[in-house]
């Protein structure tokens, strides 16, 4: 049965262990939360012109949610559930790297951030989310792993130490997924509410992959397949917003090609590789992967549009 511990580390962890929360990350973590959520209540309480001026009475702003629009940002942590890195370019590699124990770090630089947009029918009970989350996911690069396959056209060895065959296998900048979504809020009692859940999209990742024996590294962002989420979540209204803390499961099955090439931005890379796979184009590479099976905390806030919208 695999540990479900979270790893909030900022070295990387030993192969096979978990670094615990230090004193000082707990503090940071926590204060990080504090003044988010005092900035948002603060923020979030305007005069009651404004809630006139907006067609709603007070009441039904904080107690009553009903059609309407928000947009949200959220901070999180995730955990990744060990899984095999693969990568297979033909002729040469058929390496499969198993129980690969993916790490985080999420309140380093970039911090694990999240970005939404809301829409709730009438009545408030019913909504779809386009939800955008930067996650991170590292390889333990000391420690050994067990490989299977081949690597460079020759049987793999057993045992290895990552970092003895790769310079870079990591995305980190970072285990983007962009998901359409349903929701549905459970129940409402004053101004908290219960919301589930779920839905599909696309995997954005930044690939920063480098097998020493290759001379070239690739480094960019790439669609790597299909992704998607189960969510549920807590929140608090307030008269522009909400304040929410939120729990995903999110899974992302990831093949993308080793192009041997450094990157621009997400938009001139993802045509650059639609352009290549267009053209018929081999990525000199070949193509590597993994599936990440993550738990993820959050919590953020929404801002509110138009609130009295009928």
């Amino acid at each position: 049965m695999m540990a479900t511990t979270l790893d909030f580390g900022r070295a990387e962890p030993r192969a096979r262990t978990r670094r615990k929360f230090t004193a000082g990350e707990i503090a940071n973590g926590a204060a990080g939360a504090a003044a988010m959520l005092l900035l948002t209540l603060s923020a979030a309480l305007p005069d009651d012109d404004d809630v006139a001026r907006a067609g709603a009475t007070d009441s039904e702003v904080l107690y009553a949610p009903r059609r309407e629009t928000a947009v949200g940002v959220y901070l999180g942590a995730p955990y990744h559930y060990p899984s095999d890195f693969w990568l297979k370019n033909d002729g040469k590699t058929d390496l499969t790297i198993k129980d690969v124990h993916w790490y985080t770090m999420p309140f380093n630089h970039p911090l694990y951030y999240g970005v939404r947009v809301q829409r709730w029918r009438d009545g408030g009970a019913f909504g779809s989310m386009l939800d955008f989350t930067h996650s991170k996911a590292f390889a333990p690069m000391k420690g050994e792993n067990q490989f299977q396959g081949t690597l460079d056209g020759k049987p793999a060895p057993e045992t290895g130490v990552i970092e003895n065959y790769f310079d870079k296998l990591e995305w980190t900048h970072g285990h983007n997924m962009l998901t359409l979504n349903g929701l549905v809020r459970l129940f409402t009692l004053g101004r908290f509410s219960a919301y589930t859940g779920g839905g599909g999209g696309v995997s954005l990742p930044h690939s920063e992959i480098h097998l020493l024996s290759d001379p070239h590294r690739t480094y960019e962002y790439q669609y790597a397949g299909p992704c998607a989420q189960a969510l549920f979540g807590l929140e608090f209204r307030t008269k522009t917003g909400t304040v929410f803390v939120e729990y995903k499961f999110t899974f992302a099955d990831y093949s993308g090609p080793l192009t041997h090439r450094d990157g621009a931005i997400l938009p001139i890379d993802l045509w650059r590789q639609f352009s290549r796979w267009w053209s018929g184009e081999a990525p000199p590479g070949g193509f590597a992967g993994a599936r990440l099976a993550s738990h993820n905390l959050v919590s953020g806030f929404t801002v509110r549009f138009a609130p009295g919208a009928k």
